[in-house]
């Protein structure tokens, strides 16, 4: 069975946003949320597995919040 990643490319295209928003560089959002700098730029490129935890600690880091909807 195929998988689908598009939620992870949506999450991907929103955090680049916002910390492009913000005038962050990758590096500064990785010090501000204590994740590595790999880890951003991993995130942004729609890597389809990260760690909760550092994906919650940049999130935080950028203002922002993980919500789960149920799908229609």
């Amino acid at each position: 069975m195929a998988q689908h990643h598009a939620g992870s490319t949506d999450l991907a295209v929103v955090v680049q946003a916002r910390r492009r928003a913000l005038g962050l560089t990758q590096v500064e959002v990785a010090e501000l949320a204590d994740v590595s700098a790999r880890f951003v730029m991993e995130l942004e490129q729609g890597k389809p597995t990260v760690r909760l935890d550092k994906l919650t600690a940049e999130l935080d880091a950028m203002g922002l919040t993980l919500r789960a909807e149920l799908r229609q």
